[in-house]
């Protein structure tokens, strides 16, 4: 019997070449989408699953609460230790300090080879080894990172390095400070996993690298760079660990106004909150899913339309087959059969879809998934489960519908639009434009969020500026501002400033601060951007009162910007001047007020900012060119940066190109649900054909009648424009309040950004309303010339 289903269904699909094209086509993009969000998805929620008692690793978080509540994914430097001598609840506790894109250097001979690792070096205690799973290839665990100056690296670097995995033993030169051993080869770190460094350096070897890290009983700062881990043991609850933190704060801190509240956070979470760092928040896999989902049924709705649209056609070999003695069931499951067919080498061609497209997917998120078969017994799943799905969302309906035709009324040819469902076919339709214009109107918003955050006037002028990293392990005056001065002298180039990154970067500086006589700090946090004189005239900062820095060789000099005059309760910018600003161990005075500017992203407010000329935390050039020498001046920059640093490696960015990595997944998300739009587009211009022509079909003697009493052309084609004005519309009506709440939802996480006005909808409207003329055009035009003596004569 099935063998039977098989012959006729590739008998009738063969016969109806369009009408199979029309629906693998459909079916293929949208299963292809649905593969690939399905591989994003499930390799998101793979992050570090496979650590052994993962469930009882957490990572130490504080919650600062000043002013407004702050989230940060770390915790004083002598936490770790105290935590681990103070209590009895954990298995294992590792601190981890990683520093982005040092230098290594491979010394063999006299030769020296330069790298520039983008994951970092990792200075890591040795329990760290013992709470997660990475294997080792080579090295004995208990005490490869035991004493200074050793390291265990990866294989992958291993060869990079050595051209072999046997390296233990050979040596590695981290940013110029320290020679390291290598006592250990560790697998490469799977992909899925946030833990990136490939270099791992002993703790013990902190103290000769970086005196503030190595500061192992100072309970004052905190940095980013520092994460602490913990395992804890069997039954101890979250709630019993933090019930004894705030002891911390009152011990350590208890004349700080910022109350420190440190909790826990699973390592479950780690890659999902975005409010400590997360790469990816969960809402955005919700938000992929829900789009996978909406293509998929965008996909069934259309074959169902296509699928109904072609019973007229198929009536009499219905009407036949009952006369002989098919049942129902045989017809249901032939029609079923004929859908599996369909939805078979539709999955096929997704798969080839999805695999030339995974590449593109990748670079896009930032991933690195495999689209493997031998490997992925959930993708072995899924598959097989997705075409099964779609076979019977699409193929249910219609074949209930065929089968149901009766014999004599399908023999003579007499079906009416009651026996082809013509109302639900309507209300289906409906439901495809409703999808589009959901994504059509996200797609709006995103695209105007991001050209708002690029496109708006941020305080300062981020328009050929090149930052440029500066060379030396220390801050060296001497050797800086020779450099300096040369750069300034280069053809092309306009200013050049030495300072503690852009006035709009990641890199944030926060610290407290008390304000001239005051006797207690302030409670906000103050964020702090070391800076020479030429900073304010190189970014274009407008001086609102007072004056800029003057050059000198001490910290005693700061502008303020008006955030941060509001804070401190001044009336007006003048009564700043003057007054001084002591902040950690230094005093500086109030020289001038600068006009605020963005110094975050759009999602955050702008911060109070104090530029100060504290020359040893400044970290990079910033260089104002002009750009019709572009090509000149770069080259020239690396000759005199590398001359004056030789040991090291020269990197530079163009500083717009670093503020667009702040949306950069707002970009990813963007150039997804415009893929998927154009898709769900495509799919519902396909369902639009099924249902003109259906129309077509239904009319023809309707149109032949109408042309012989006069009727123009104008006139037959609106009897089809009224339909899918109508459509339309009630679509817009359903999807708008739908878009307009999820966008709204979306835009709350900006702090600054745009108003979902009228005119975006509007917008959308007028696209799908466009979409819909072009689609229905041909078959609509088509029937209005036709001969009304061939329409009268059409059966």
């Amino acid at each position: 019997m099935f063998k039977n289903y098989v012959k006729i269904a590739l008998r009738s699909l063969q016969k109806n070449k369009v009408y199979t094209l029309l629906n693998v086509t459909g079916l293929a993009l949208s299963m292809a989408c649905c593969i690939l969000i399905f591989l994003v998805v499930q390799y998101h929620l793979s992050f570090d699953n496979f650590h052994p008692q993962r469930e009882r690793i957490y990572r130490f978080v504080t919650e600062q609460h000043r002013d407004q509540i702050s989230y940060v994914a770390t915790v004083p430097l002598a936490f770790g230790q105290a935590f681990r001598n103070d209590y009895s609840f954990s298995e294992k506790v590792a601190r981890i300090v990683t520093f982005d894109k040092e230098l290594v250097s491979v010394v063999s001979g006299h030769e020296v080879r330069k790298f520039k690792e983008a994951a970092g070096v990792a200075f890591v205690e040795p329990e760290y080894f013992d709470i997660f799973n990475f294997p080792l290839l080579q090295g004995n665990k208990a005490d490869m990172l035991s004493a200074p100056n050793t390291a265990v690296i990866t294989e992958s670097l291993a060869l990079k390095y050595f051209g072999t995995v046997n390296a233990d033993g050979k040596m590695l030169r981290i940013n110029n400070k320290i020679d390291c051993r290598i006592t250990g080869i560790l697998k490469d770190l799977p992909a899925n996993s946030d833990h990136h460094a490939g270099i791992f350096v002993s703790w013990a070897s902190m103290k000769s690298y970086n005196e503030f890290f190595a500061a192992s009983d100072s309970w004052g700062g905190m940095s980013s760079p520092l994460q602490c881990f913990t395992r804890l043991r069997p039954g101890v609850t979250v709630a019993e660990v933090e019930k004894v933190l705030p002891a911390y704060v009152t011990r350590y801190r208890p004349k700080s106004k910022n109350v420190h509240h440190y909790k826990l956070q699973p390592l479950s979470q780690v890659h999902f909150e975005a409010r400590y760092g997360g790469a990816m928040e969960k809402r955005n896999l919700w938000v992929l899913s829900m789009i996978g989902v909406f293509l998929l049924v965008t996909a069934c709705v259309n074959f169902v339309n296509l699928a109904t649209a072609q019973a007229l056609s198929r009536s009499r070999e219905i009407g036949i087959r009952k006369a002989l003695g098919s049942l129902r069931g045989q017809l249901f499951w032939q029609f079923i059969a004929e859908t599996g067919l369909i939805a078979l080498v539709a999955m096929l061609l997704a798969i080839i879809i999805a695999t030339g497209m995974l590449p593109v997917i990748n670079n896009w998120f930032h991933t690195k998934i495999v689209l493997s078969f031998m490997h992925d017994w959930m993708l072995w799943a899924f598959i097989p489960l997705l075409t099964l799905l779609v076979t019977f969302l699409s193929g249910s309906w219609p074949g209930l519908i065929l089968s149901g035709f009766k014999p004599v009324t399908a023999l003579k040819g007499k079906l009416s639009a009651s026996h082809s469902s013509f109302a639900p076919r309507r209300t289906l339709i409906v439901l495809q434009f409703s999808v589009s214009l959901v994504l059509i109107i996200a797609m709006i918003v995103i695209t105007r969020q991001i050209k708002y955050a690029s496109h708006s006037d941020l305080g300062f002028d981020k328009d050929a500026v090149v930052m440029i990293g500066m060379g030396s392990n220390f801050y060296d005056n001497s050797k800086a501002q020779t450099l300096r001065k040369e750069l300034a002298a280069l053809p092309g180039v306009k200013n050049v400033s030495m300072c503690y990154a852009a006035p709009a970067a990641p890199q944030i500086w926060n610290t407290t601060v008390k304000f001239d006589t005051r006797s207690e700090e302030e409670i906000f946090k103050v964020s702090v951007k070391s800076a020479d004189e030429s900073f304010a005239p190189t970014f274009g900062l407008q001086l609102l009162a007072g004056r800029n820095m003057f050059a000198a060789d001490s910290n005693n000099q700061a502008l303020i910007n008006e955030t941060m005059l509001r804070r401190l309760q001044l009336s007006s910018p003048e009564e700043a001047i003057g007054r001084q600003i002591t902040y950690d161990v230094n005093k500086v005075m109030i020289v001038g007020v600068v006009k605020d500017f963005y110094d975050r992203s759009f999602h955050e407010a702008i911060s109070s900012v104090m530029i100060t000329n504290q020359a040893d935390q400044y970290t990079d050039y910033a260089v104002k060119i002009n750009m019709k020498n572009l090509v000149k001046v770069v080259p020239e920059l690396e000759k005199k940066w590398s001359d004056m640093y030789p040991e090291q490696l020269f990197e530079y960015q163009f500083l717009d190109e670093s503020i667009a990595e702040f949306y950069d997944t707002e970009s990813t998300m963007l150039k997804f649900i415009m893929t998927c739009s154009f898709i769900a587009i495509f799919i519902g211009c396909l369902g639009l054909y099924g249902l003109v022509s259906y129309m077509v079909a239904q009319k023809t003697k309707e149109i032949g009648i109408r042309k012989v009493l006069g009727s123009s052309i104008s006139g037959i084609l609106w009897i089809f424009g009224k339909e899918f004005a109508q459509l339309i519309l009630i679509a817009f009506l359903l999807a708008a309040p739908l878009a307009w709440w999820l966008m709204h939802t979306w835009l709350q996480d900006f702090k600054y950004h745009i108003q979902l006005g009228p005119a975006i909808f509007a917008l959308s409207i007028v696209i799908i309303a466009a979409v819909a003329v072009i689609t229905v055009g041909y078959q609509s035009l088509r029937a209005a010339l036709m001969n009304p003596v061939t329409s009268l004569k059409a059966d």
